[in-house]
């Protein structure tokens, strides 16, 4: 059913410039004639999940990576892809909004309809729900014109976010066929993105012909692995609430009482809130990556924060920032261990008034503990991914009024000789992900929309659109395609290397690496962003000049080329090919028996389960 759904956009002149701006393509996806180069079958990065993965996508799991390269590249078994017959694909939102999000579309309709100029996009207005009720809007070049460079979701809307029950899976494939797609497209995070996998692997057994591809979009951050380097709209997320940051930072400073806590969002992982730590210099950070490893509770983290305000107020500072990512509840143990026994209790079928009269005496009494604001948030009902609604739950209140009633009672005792603690509290959770995207998200975006064409014009199912070398200027990025089956890992719940995988493979959010350089980068810093007020504004986000192409910490200090790495590792493979053939002397033989023996046991012992202290989730 074609509907007429399409919200007017009318722009100032500062959005009519940036429509106007148009992205560049790396010299792989430029002109008509695409190669593309495909590598040996995948796994996944936990070996000991290989089987479970295996037998639940067996038409999908051990694909192989794709990389697209110029049609004049002289790369061995290379396929060129010159022909390009007419084309139905359609494409959908899921998730929360990104900045970046309308440019995915509009590169997949640019590379569609250049190459073919009989094809077809159609846009599903209102996400899943629109996809199940076949609501489509055709895209063209009128209807993209005030979304292109654009921020939020609006030219299709969002719903439900899920394709998972069976009536539900049942829908989209019926919308395909009666369609007569020949590809659909997600755009979204992890939980979107193992839904596209699910999908994939039920239209590939059910012979329906639609190919099913991802697309990494997400403000989360969350949606990292070997295959994928950043997401859309991370870039622009982290920068804008880093400029409001900075401004409360100096608001603080100037009126030299007030200590401000502030949310930002991110569901359960600290990426936003890491990065944003790094860009704008706050006194304190506190990750839920941290707080989790080192099972931390209310009372330990309250001290904490308690701590260094008195250490503060001896240098006569009496303000400050504390930055609070948005998960942070589901971190704290007792808390998660509440949520989970609320949920419990939701799921069989308790009315919430009736809930904390059915909980454990602990549990109870946790609750009781608690400010009446809190309890009442904890109670909501879980999200569609049985997580809490962490966007309603204000962890920075309930942090602020801790920190003000044990520095009082630090107070009346004689321990803290400052003055009067005050805490104000912001959640910043709608302010970014409407914003005018990055520069680096436009061009990302855009140059994962015509990624997506060229997958599907591939014939490949079940993948997701990937480039990398991102800190690089956009020539120099690589671009490919990567089974959403290799990104999966399987859940686990019992402690130990004897761990038995139970559960549905699924693609999981990467959570902050506490080994990393990004982190390590922030231990370094953090005893002088507490101390010394060293407070950075990054200022409101450049188009054109100086910081246009800036790049956030978390994609500039870690060194990610795993594609390219991967690319590199080939070349040797294929070198000692060449090198070792029967013939050759004696000593050449022995020299490369004796290397591989001694690489071979190395990766042996890597690639087990328990190696480096990786432990079952």
């Amino acid at each position: 059913m074609d509907s007429d759904f399409r919200v007017p956009r009318e722009l100032s002149e500062l959005q009519k410039k940036r429509a106007q701006y148009h992205p560049e393509l790396p010299p792989c996806l430029q002109g008509i004639a695409v190669r593309v180069e495909f590598g040996d079958s995948t796994t996944c990065a936990d070996p000991s999940s290989a089987n479970v993965i295996s037998r639940a996508f067996p038409h999908t799991f051990g694909q192989p990576l794709a990389h697209f390269l110029r049609a004049t590249a002289k790369v061995p078994d290379a396929q060129i892809i010159t022909e390009h017959p007419p084309m139905r694909v359609g494409v959908l939102f899921c998730g929360r909004q990104s900045p970046g999000g309308h440019n995915v579309v509009w590169g997949l309709y640019k590379a569609i309809t250049i190459l073919n100029p009989v094809s077809v996009l159609l846009g599903f207005v209102g996400g899943t729900e629109g996809l199940f009720t076949q609501k489509t809007l055709e895209i063209t070049d009128e209807v993209l014109a005030t979304y292109k460079n654009q921020g939020g979701y609006d030219l299709l809307g969002r719903t439900v976010d899920q394709i998972r029950t069976t009536e539900q899976v049942n829908a989209a494939m019926t919308a395909c066929n009666d369609l007569k797609l020949d590809g659909l497209v997600i755009i979204g995070g992890v939980t979107s993105n193992s839904d596209a996998a699910q999908l994939a692997e039920t239209f590939a057994e059910a012979k329906c012909p639609t190919k099913v591809v991802g697309v990494p979009v997400t403000l989360n951050g969350d949606l990292k692995n070997q295959f994928v380097e950043t997401n859309v709209g991370f870039d622009t997320v982290c920068r804008v609430n880093s400029q409001l940051i900075s401004n409360v930072c100096i608001d603080a400073q100037s009126a030299e009482k007030y200590y401000y806590f502030i949310r930002l969002m991110g569901r359960k992982v600290s990426h936003v809130a890491l990065e944003c730590a790094l860009q704008s210099h706050p006194n304190m950070l506190i990750l839920g990556e941290e707080v989790a490893l080192s099972k931390l509770t209310i009372f330990g983290i309250t001290k904490q924060i308690c701590d260094a305000v008195q250490a503060r107020a001896e240098k006569e500072k009496y303000h400050g920032v504390v930055l609070i990512p948005e998960g942070l509840v589901e971190s704290i143990p007792e808390l998660y261990a509440l949520l989970q026994e609320i949920h419990g209790l939701h799921n069989q079928g308790i009315l919430t008034d009736k809930i904390s009269f059915h909980l454990s005496p602990w549990a109870s009494a946790l609750f009781e503990f608690l400010p009446p604001f809190i309890r009442k948030q904890l109670l909501l009902h879980p999200e569609s991914d049985d997580s809490a609604q962490l966007s309603q739950i204000e962890t920075e209140k309930l942090l602020a009024q801790l920190v003000e009633k044990e520095m009082n009672r630090r107070m009346e005792e004689g321990i803290y000789k400052g003055k009067k603690f005050n805490a104000i509290c912001h959640f910043f959770g709608n302010q970014a992900p409407g914003s005018l995207p990055s520069k680096l998200d436009c061009d990302y975006a855009y140059v994962l929309g015509h990624i997506c064409y060229h997958i599907l014009a591939a014939g490949l199912n079940g993948y997701m659109a990937t480039a990398t070398n991102l800190k690089h200027p956009v020539n120099k990025w690589r671009c490919g395609a990567a089974p959403l089956t290799a990104m999966m890992t399987v859940k686990r719940y019992t402690r130990g290397p004897g761990a038995v995988p139970v559960g549905k493979p699924a693609i999981h959010a990467a959570t902050v690496d506490l080994k990393g350089k990004v982190y390590e980068l922030l231990r370094q810093k953090a005893p002088s962003f507490l101390m010394d007020d060293l407070y950075r504004n990054p200022g409101p986000l450049q188009f054109e000049g100086p910081g246009a192409d800036a790049k956030t910490y978390t994609l500039a200090v870690e060194d990610q080329d795993y594609m390219g790495r991967m690319k590199k590792l080939q070349e040797y493979l294929d070198k000692v090919k060449s090198i070792v053939k029967p013939g050759c002397s004696q000593e050449v033989v022995k020299a490369a028996l004796s290397s591989m023996a001694s690489v071979t046991e190395v990766l042996s012992v890597m690639t087990t389960p328990s190696f480096g202290g990786h432990q079952p989730l």
